[in-house]
């Protein structure tokens, strides 16, 4: 296949300034490497608060290129790489573990020891706001044939995550009241995730009316506007008695301190969002007795492979809003002030 010279790419080049389109060399893929035109990327607002950080807070050299959400057709290889790969539709693991360390060898790549600076594409190293993406090994990627590029593409993180999130619940779910606080990018996944669970209640909070009618259509059996409604709503019910497991997708101040109502005795917050939140994990405190706090990062392959299964048999589906590379500066703008329904998604040969 012959390639282009040059491509276009949206990299992040100053902290705290938005980032530029800009041109730059089609990469070659050396040994082992695989190169990806890139179909869809999503926007995330992960990627705000890497924008927003002050020089010194991210363990990440500049420039790189933004996108860490990214589905794409193989169109180069390096030496080493088996020639099958070639023309496949693909979603990219964004988590670029070590694959050697205790953590990846048990598949638990999203927590590989070796990820004390850059952690993937877009996140440090180059990522898929741009026309290609070079891809250091084929252990990143997932077939994904037949899938839509751009209702796969968010799904290899907000449904990733979410994914990861419910998968890591496992039994605690059967017979549980569960909270999901924030029906955004992430929540609205989970909802659809939860919703063939044994959940014995489910209800989802967000300030937003459309995000609430949302998630009733999500499957939701109710909705409040605040985590202070949602604890009234369920001490109403009854067995009363709060909820067994708060998703906190939002994780800011005032949500994460509403979560301490929320939940009853041996119940569990899972803190998913960065909005600057906290919780005090301590007994005798607020929180009742037997609680637990986590908060998982992103996802394992083996997530991942199930989200792309999940996506092709229609059992989840990002809401998407498409943007061509050249409004992607614009797109994230709107991402900050909130008037994204659902994902951002950029496909450059728009």
């Amino acid at each position: 296949m012959s390639l282009p010279r040059t491509m276009r790419a949206l990299r992040l080049t100053a902290w705290g300034a938005p980032p530029e389109l800009v041109e730059l060399p089609v990469p070659e893929p050396a040994a082992g490497e695989v190169l990806l035109r890139v179909e869809a990327a999503g926007l995330c607002h992960s990627d705000l608060h890497i924008m927003d950080a002050p020089a010194g807070r991210m363990p990440y050299e500049l420039p790189f290129t933004l996108g860490h959400e990214v589905v794409g057709t193989v169109v180069a290889t390096g030496a080493e790489v088996d020639h099958a790969w070639l023309e496949r539709l693909v979603a990219v693991h964004g988590v670029w573990s070590c694959g050697r360390c205790r953590a990846c060898r048990r598949g638990r790549e999203n927590y590989c020891f070796a990820l004390t600076g850059p952690i993937g594409c877009g996140i440090g190293y180059d990522g898929g706001l741009a026309d290609y993406l070079l891809v250091p090994d084929v252990r990143h990627l997932v077939a994904a044939e037949g899938s839509d590029p751009v209702r796969l593409a968010p799904l290899t993180d907000a449904g990733l995550t979410a994914q990861h999130v419910v998968r890591s619940l496992g039994a605690d779910l059967d017979g549980a009241t569960a909270v999901v606080v924030g029906v955004g990018g992430l929540g609205h996944l989970a909802l659809q995730l939860l919703a063939p669970a044994r959940l014995a209640c489910l209800v989802a909070v967000d300030p937003r009316s459309e995000a609430r009618r949302l998630a009733i259509r999500l499957g939701a059996d109710a909705v409040t506007a605040s985590a202070k409604d949602a604890a009234e709503w369920l001490d109403d019910r009854e067995d009363g008695q709060g909820a067994d497991i708060v998703l906190d997708f939002v994780g800011s101040p005032e949500t994460l301190d509403a979560a301490a109502d929320l939940l009853a005795p041996g119940g569990r917050i899972v803190v998913v969002g960065s909005a600057g939140g906290s919780v005090e994990a301590a007994k005798g405190g607020r929180l009742p007795r037997g609680f637990a706090v986590t908060a998982p990062f992103w996802g394992t392959r083996r997530d991942l492979e199930e989200v792309v299964a999940l996506a092709a048999s229609g059992a989840v589906r990002a809401e998407t809003e498409t943007f061509s590379l050249a409004e992607a500066p614009a797109a994230y703008a709107r991402l900050r002030a909130g008037e994204i329904q659902g994902r951002a998604v950029v496909v450059p040969a728009r």
